[in-house]
């Protein structure tokens, strides 16, 4: 057809995390340059179910930018080659007719390979669960304008809060490390007034299970920073580091104690 693509992909395919993985190569034709890239994928998919082939598994779910379900490795970058977008908003154009696109998962020990471009990212979750909430009862729901936040300080928590949770940090990072994602998470909590009384508990909590999960360290390459879809900032591994190093000299608290930092 007029202005479609035919496209070579090299793709993971591994049974399981057990099984030894490899390249593959699919042809891709007759794609729209209009196709996001799970569109292409599906057609893809769907040729491969006509041939009575195993169909290549994937993550995905709200194809809007929103869910941090996408994770694909797309010829060496994390969500691809643009710039603060998702796997699900990067659209074909961004490729030319006869290219080769080499397609892997996140790649990293904490992040197991469930199959072919799937992994296992229950890691986050169970950071999230070690502190990333605010357990203080503090009564009914107040108006919005009672608690008076300067905008800085919201502004800067909203950003912190647009975190997915897609792990493309871990992926970029040479170290696989869940500094850039841990600490958003803190970070969003530890600005507002709602999240004070378990800041310091909480700091020591997610970084000790963000350890124990088996991610790298961080060596401050800004790597995570440069590929992270919504353009989180290394200001909030500043902000965790000050906060954890305060609860660890002034503050020390059991990691999984919250009954608060003061």
């Amino acid at each position: 057809m007029s202005g479609h693509m035919n496209l070579t992909l090299k793709v993971w395919r591994q049974k399981n995390t057990q099984t030894p993985g490899k390249f593959v190569t699919y042809k891709a034709e007759n794609i729209s340059p209009d196709m996001s890239f799970l569109e292409m994928l599906d057609v893809v998919n769907e040729s491969l179910t006509r041939k009575n082939e195993e169909p290549i598994y994937f993550d995905h779910d709200c194809r809007e930018g929103i869910c941090g379900s996408c994770s694909l490795y797309i010829n060496g970058h994390p969500h691809g080659p643009k710039k603060a977008i998702t796997t699900c908003q990067l659209h074909m154009r961004t490729f030319s007719d006869g290219e080769t696109i080499t397609i892997e998962p996140w790649r990293s020990a904490a992040f197991p390979i469930v199959k072919d471009l799937a992994t296992d990212r229950s890691a986050f979750d169970r950071i999230q669960q070690a502190g990333g909430y605010v357990s203080i009862n503090t009564g009914g729901v107040p108006d919005a304008n009672v608690i008076p936040i300067p905008k800085v300080i919201a502004d800067e928590a909203f950003n912190s809060a647009t975190c997915i949770g897609c792990g493309a940090c871990v992926a970029a990072c040479k170290n696989a490390s869940a500094m850039l994602f841990t600490s958003a998470k803190i970070t969003q909590l530890g600005l507002l007034p709602q999240g004070q009384p378990e800041r310091y508990s909480r700091v020591q909590a997610m970084v000790a299970q963000m350890d124990q999960e088996g991610f790298g360290n961080c060596t401050n390459t800004g790597a995570c920073e440069a590929e992270c879809p919504k353009e989180i900032t290394l200001n909030n591994i500043a902000f965790m580091n000050n906060d954890f190093f305060s609860a660890k000299l002034f503050r020390e608290e059991h990691a999984h104690d919250h009954t608060g930092g003061e």
